[in-house]
């Protein structure tokens, strides 16, 4: 494995058999909701530009995130070597696992469209609909990224 990548794979802090960067977007995706909740209190108390620099950033480290995680999964050998040790049924962990990228991916497309289309939006009056339906994302999207994590390395 290349030396530049061999520290993803070493333990991860939790103290579960995931691997480092398991552990990390972990942390990451659950204090998401929290940290787009913040972002939408912003707008609430009409602090629009600062709601809107704060998404932008949140989003745009997300969308990191998630490439960090695929590398990490597609260079750990997938699913299947992460199911490996788990003491779950692999057919019940990977139906939780395509219920949590078909939110996840819904919710980013969403998320994309409210922030890169928000004038227009905003216009049609339909801008902050559509936030609350991202933030409800997010949240499932925290929930079953949890749920996959303690599938493959706690249970």
């Amino acid at each position: 494995m290349n030396n530049n990548i061999g520290y993803m794979f070493e333990a991860g802090f939790f103290g579960t058999r995931a691997p480092i960067f398991m552990d990390l977007v972990t942390l990451i995706v659950s204090l998401l909701p929290f940290l787009v909740a913040i972002a939408i209190s912003f707008a609430r108390n009409k602090h629009y530009k600062t709601h809107s620099y704060i998404q932008i950033i949140i989003f745009a480290f997300s969308v990191i995130v998630l490439s960090y995680f695929e590398y990490g999964v597609r260079v750990g050998g997938g699913f299947s070597t992460f199911m490996k040790e788990s003491g779950v049924s692999y057919d019940y962990a990977f139906i939780v696992l395509v219920f949590h990228i078909f939110i996840s991916v819904i919710t980013i497309i969403l998320w994309a469209i409210a922030i890169f289309g928000a004038k227009k939006l905003l216009q049609l009056g339909v801008h902050r609909k559509m936030g609350l339906v991202v933030f409800g994302g997010v949240v499932l999207t925290s929930v079953t990224g949890i749920w996959v994590y303690f599938l493959m390395f706690i249970y």
